[in-house]
């Protein structure tokens, strides 16, 4: 196995959305895998959904590099940590290959990187409605940035052998190597919905057959060996061996209580609450929490002796009756939540703590009301902590990311918990005796301090 860095390593990217990068990056990851390779999933951005299939594709968590929400500096470590051990990494791009955060440049995109990672990248593109062009399009995104190496095509969508031969005739002119051609009729199909593919966790069943069938397909119709072979011309990763870690420094207070057992911390999981980057619960456990997960949809107490609690993201607004239905639990979050204990609530926990969704009773934590909006909020954030909480003391700079439809309207009794200072100036979320709840998403390894101040404050509430 390849040391982390000089792991060989591939960028899937695609001119834009909709182009087949999942398909072609989840097939080239189990078709990888079926050859016995150890293959280290990632995926650019904040996008939760993607990585679980990822997973099954390769049977290793799959990790997010998101050069916004971490810092350009952190992509290096973090890839780093994640392909330890591994003999490939493949990595999906996100939105168009230069498309970043908006209004910062090439900030985040799949271009930028993949230039960090100093790896070279395979344009995904989808063939459908061109022919010669297609050497137009793909010299385009190949020359535009001189840094941003281009190593060979992915043919998406080909309508037949005629077609396949005019496109390999346009790109054999334009010195890109074609390596792999998917046909039209052999698609793979990935249901969606409001906020993008449906999660792994609601539809595990099929979504191991869809992966198997994307590995089948990439295994068909594109040249493994080829591709293996570029992934080992990437270049070492900038940083060398200082791979990202979970662990505090060692001048740090001890992570253990003298008992040897840490505070226990609860972690919602299960079909409403899938949205999770695997860094946090390592940050929990390398500051001494036990962590434990639990499934609001099926559990109908905390685990025992918990001592915090932490509810992600997810699609509460698809479960809101089976979670109303949960009484028991409900009850049990707002006793926790009202004995002054962490609770730490991102976007669909910030639902789950309010008074009511859609109508349908929730935890009632949080004297606010929630429901379903036509209106889709998205963007990054950057954002400050405006007061003391259990996650972060008052001036704690994050920068977050936004992804919803629905709308939260407060009543009283809470001080905000972020001023969000881009794009435009305002408060946001909720901080309520140990609660911080909030819409934004937050990659805790940007600043794992955040997760050393929760545990700490499991221990002594």
């Amino acid at each position: 196995m390849s040391s982390s860095v000089s792991v060989p390593r591939l960028v899937i990217a695609a001119p834009s959305s909709g182009s087949g990068k999942t398909t072609v990056a989840t097939g080239l990851m189990a078709a990888f895998a079926a050859r016995g390779l150890a293959v280290s999933p990632h995926k650019v951005g904040p996008d939760y959904i993607d990585p679980g299939y990822h997973s099954l594709a390769t049977g290793r968590l799959g990790r997010n590099l998101d050069a916004y929400l971490c810092g350009p500096e952190l992509i290096g470590p973090l890839f780093a940590h994640g392909s330890r051990g591994c003999d490939i990494a493949v990595v999906e791009g996100v939105m168009g290959m230069y498309d970043g955060a908006a209004g910062e440049g090439e900030l985040a995109s799949t271009a930028h990187v993949a230039k960090l990672l100093r790896a070279p990248v395979v344009l995904v593109v989808d063939a459908s409605s061109q022919s010669r062009s297609v050497a137009a399009l793909v010299h385009g995104f190949a020359s535009w940035d001189p840094e941003v190496r281009v190593g060979g095509v992915i043919l998406n969508k080909v309508a037949s052998d005629r077609h396949e031969e005019l496109l390999r005739e346009a790109l054999d002119a334009a010195g890109v190597p074609v390596l792999g051609v998917l046909r039209r009729v052999a698609q793979v199909d990935t249901p969606s919905r409001h906020l993008g593919l449906v999660p792994v966790a609601e539809r595990r069943g099929a979504a191991v057959e869809a992966v198997a069938a994307m590995g089948a397909q990439v295994a068909e119709g594109c040249d493994l060996a080829a591709l293996e072979a570029l992934a080992r011309t990437a270049g070492a990763v900038p940083g060398g061996s200082a791979a990202w870690t979970p662990e505090p420094v060692p001048t740090d207070h001890p992570t253990r209580s003298v008992e040897g057992r840490g505070p226990v911390v609860a972690v919602a999981g299960g079909s409403a609450f899938t949205f999770s980057y695997a860094e946090h619960t390592e940050l929990l456990s390398a500051a001494g929490a036990e962590v434990v997960t639990f499934d609001p949809l099926r559990d109908e107490q905390l685990p025992p002796d918990t001592s915090g609690l932490v509810i992600g993201g997810g699609f509460p607004e698809v479960y809101a009756g089976e979670l109303a239905a949960n009484e028991p639990l409900r009850k049990a979050v707002s006793e926790l939540a009202l004995s002054g204990a962490p609770v730490a609530a991102e976007c669909a926990g910030l639902l789950y703590l309010c008074r009511e969704l859609d109508g349908l009773p929730m935890c009632g934590v949080l004297d606010a009301s929630a429901r379903m909006s036509e209106r889709l909020t998205l963007g990054y954030r950057d954002a400050v902590a405006v007061g003391d909480s259990s996650l972060a003391v008052a001036g704690t700079r994050m920068r977050g990311h936004e992804f919803h439809r629905t709308v939260v309207e407060p009543g009283a009794g809470a001080a905000p918990a972020w001023g969000v200072r881009a794009p435009a100036r305002r408060v946001e979320g909720f901080v309520q005796q140990g609660v911080h709840a909030s819409y934004l998403h937050t990659h805790w390894a940007s600043q794992p301090g955040v997760a050393r101040r929760f545990v700490e404050r499991c221990r002594t509430s």
